[in-house]
């Protein structure tokens, strides 16, 4: 082989491969060990930690002599092998020892090599501090919606200073499901369709998701015409969207519920996309008279002081509980904790408030007081109201009476299906569980499934898929049974 076909394979390989092809090719081809070294490292930085064993000790001694003679190459003989060395960059060395006698043009093709090797060096470099720092701003970027939906909004802004575009109030939550391989294809349209105002965060529950802040003014939404959903639906075939109400940056949390429920909706329509349907909102009509109840409830969590320093406070036990209770065993992802490490959080919840958190019932009434109670018991504790009313006090009140009626109204509507009522009631009494009530039914599981899937599109509400509204229902059922 001529030294213009080396030379134009080696920048080939260096284009197209990278360093460790170029290194695996010139090892084959000069039949001995190649890679890139570091005086005084044995571990060998760069491409060449895929040879075995790492580098030998002759090219490590190489390196470090050299760099102490301050010289661009050098040949060291050993017994029966030679180590070639060129200088690369950022005290660097391209090195290869070769069995006695290595062919005659080794020098000239290392020589030819070292340039492009440690140009392509470089660019890798470049590439990994481009990942690193996009995995920072991302991760950057989902501390910063954790933040929103644990109310903590001061630090929040603090944190989303260094980022762009500034945090959006008031705002709408778009909540985007798609392909992952789509995903960042529909982040750049949501900035562009945006002006780039659009504050993007890739689900930490739901790998398909995307959550996206959009300043209200940002487009003219109506119920009919969405010019943000319409265009992601139309650019990604399998992409559908759901939106929530215009809300403050402070109501995130429901925002993001909203969005959620209105995407629940999206997959059964042809147009791929739902604005969340306006209705009664529990929190809204049980402040006032559950206040004092959650409060209560919540008064030992709020006032939980751990023992040793890493174990969970009360703040971060109700912020385990409120991302159990929307995504049970993926809260894991939202957390970052292993399953063992919730299943014991949740435990101590259970203990420390007296719940039952396997009955759907005790689900329910931690939901809502934890929804009556944002952010209540962060840094201090919370005293319990003398004279707390129970749960039943609360939905007993003619507000929480009138909220339950409107929100079951749909299931006994002209356009329910047969049966809608009696199916979720039942899947209720089963603490929301498939299968027994599938059973209790009469039908398969995958009949009940379907069922429920078509209620949800009814209330356009989410039922299967969490966050859903089954705590909801099972307080309107809870709250009508007593005021009959």
């Amino acid at each position: 082989m001529s030294r213009s076909d080396d030379v134009l394979k080696v920048h080939r390989l260096a284009h197209t491969g990278g360093s460790a092809a170029l290194l695996e090719w010139l090892a084959a081809r000069l039949g001995g060990w190649t890679g890139v070294v570091r005086a005084g490292d044995p571990g060998a930085g760069g491409a060449d930690r895929d040879q075995a064993g790492g580098a030998p000790e002759a090219a490590v001694r190489g390196a470090a002599e050299l760099s102490a003679r301050g010289v661009r190459s050098a040949v060291l003989h050993g017994d029966g092998s030679a180590t070639l060395l060129f200088a690369l960059d950022a005290g660097r060395a391209l090195a290869a020892v070769l069995p006695l006698p290595h062919p005659a043009d080794a020098p000239t093709l290392l020589a030819d090599a070292a340039v492009p090797l440690a140009l392509v060096l470089r660019a890798e470099e470049a590439e990994r501090r481009e990942e690193r720092a996009a995995i920072a701003e991302a991760r950057a970027r989902e501390a910063v919606l954790r933040l929103l939906m644990s109310g903590q909004l001061s630090t929040a802004h603090q944190i989303a200073e260094a980022l762009r575009p500034p945090l959006p109030d008031p705002m709408r939550i778009y909540a985007a499901e798609c392909r992952t391989g789509r995903l960042a294809e529909v982040a750049r349209l949501c900035r562009e369709v945006t002006g780039g105002r659009a504050w993007v965060v890739r689900c930490p529950v739901y790998v398909r998701h995307l959550i996206i802040l959009v300043p209200a003014d940002a487009a003219a939404v109506s119920a009919d015409h969405d010019p943000l959903a319409g265009a992601l639906t139309a650019t990604a075939p399998d992409c559908t969207v759901g939106v929530s109400g215009e809300l403050a940056l402070g109501q995130a949390p429901t925002a993001y519920t909203q969005a959620f429920h209105a995407l629940a909706v999206a997959r059964g329509r042809e147009e791929r996309h739902a604005r969340f349907g306006p209705g009664p909102e529990l929190a809204l009509a049980a402040h006032e008279a559950g206040a004092d109840w959650a409060g209560a409830l919540l008064a030992p969590l709020h006032a939980y002081e751990p023992r040793r320093p890493q174990d969970p406070g009360g703040q971060e036990l109700r912020d385990t509980a409120h991302a159990w209770l929307n995504f049970g065993a993926h809260a894991t992802r939202l957390l970052r904790v292993h399953r063992n490490t919730l299943a014991a959080r949740v435990r101590l919840v259970e203990t420390l408030l007296g719940l039952d958190l396997g009955r759907l019932g005790d689900q329910a009434a931690l939901s809502l007081a934890l929804r009556l109670t944002p952010g209540a018991g962060r840094g201090s504790g919370t005293a319990a109201p003398a004279a707390a009313p129970g749960l039943d006090a609360v939905l007993r009140d003619p507000r929480l009476t009138e909220w339950a009626r409107a929100h079951l109204s749909r299931l006994s509507g002209p356009d329910a299906p047969a049966g809608a009522r009696t199916t979720v009631r039942t899947w209720l009494e089963h603490d929301a569980r498939l299968v027994p009530a599938a059973a209790a039914l009469g039908v398969s599981v995958p009949g009940a499934r379907k069922r429920l899937a078509r209620i949800e599109s009814l209330l356009e509400r989410s039922l299967l898929q969490s966050p859903s509204v089954r705590y909801d229902l099972w307080l309107a059922h809870r709250a009508e049974e007593l005021a009959e």
